[in-house]
């Protein structure tokens, strides 16, 4: 007797595969991610929202995890534009180069603490925007101090950091670095986040 097929799964969606991704890595590093699902797109929007699309040529992302953001970045740059996204996991850094093949994306594995190196390895001029999720309160305070210094020193003059964050505790370290900070707030996300504009 002949044992009829069994039907194929169904392929998993690309949004299932990217939470799925986000949370097992979440598990393993909570630390570092600070939540168990990507950011909403309430807070996607109200981040980029302070965004000069015109204006800016060089853009950074620090921690970009499956890309929530890194791909919203990407539909609005500029043709011209490069997005530099610095991330320590390597399953999010294999993942970001499967997933967005976009040749402005510069995808490096490494630290936020070597921001201005990478840059300048890349051949690129100051960023116009660093934009982060990564959560500066459970960091140890050297390294959070090396990451705002050398990313307010890889700035260009009028460009801006534009964080969010799930704690006020580093709003202290930003007012130390940066000549000029601003607050959000946006509660339709899980977490609620606090957002920070800075400037040089």
């Amino acid at each position: 007797m002949t044992v009829p097929d069994r039907p194929a799964a169904p392929a998993r969606s690309p949004e299932r595969s990217q939470l799925s991704l986000f949370a097992r890595n979440f598990f393993k590093h909570p630390r570092m991610l600070g939540s168990i699902i990507p950011s909403s797109s309430f807070l996607v929007r109200r981040l980029l929202s302070r965004v000069d699309w015109e204006r800016a040529r060089v853009i950074v992302e620090y921690g970009p995890g499956v890309g929530t953001i890194t791909r919203e970045i990407l539909r609005r740059m500029h043709p011209e534009a490069t997005l530099v996204v610095l991330e320590t996991n390597a399953d999010f850094v294999d993942f970001l180069e499967r997933a967005l093949p976009d040749p402005r994306l510069q995808v490096v594995a490494g630290s936020a603490e070597t921001v201005q190196a990478e840059l300048e390895r890349l051949g690129l001029p100051a960023a116009d925007h660093v934009l982060a999720g990564i959560p500066f309160s459970t960091m140890p305070s050297a390294v959070r101090e090396r990451i705002l210094t050398d990313t307010q020193a890889a700035l260009a003059p009028q460009g801006s950091l534009l964080i969010y964050q799930f704690s006020s505790r580093v709003r202290s370290d930003l007012q130390r670095v940066f000549s000029q900070v601003e607050s959000d707030f946006e509660p339709w996300n899980i977490l609620p986040a606090r957002l920070y504009y800075c400037h040089r």
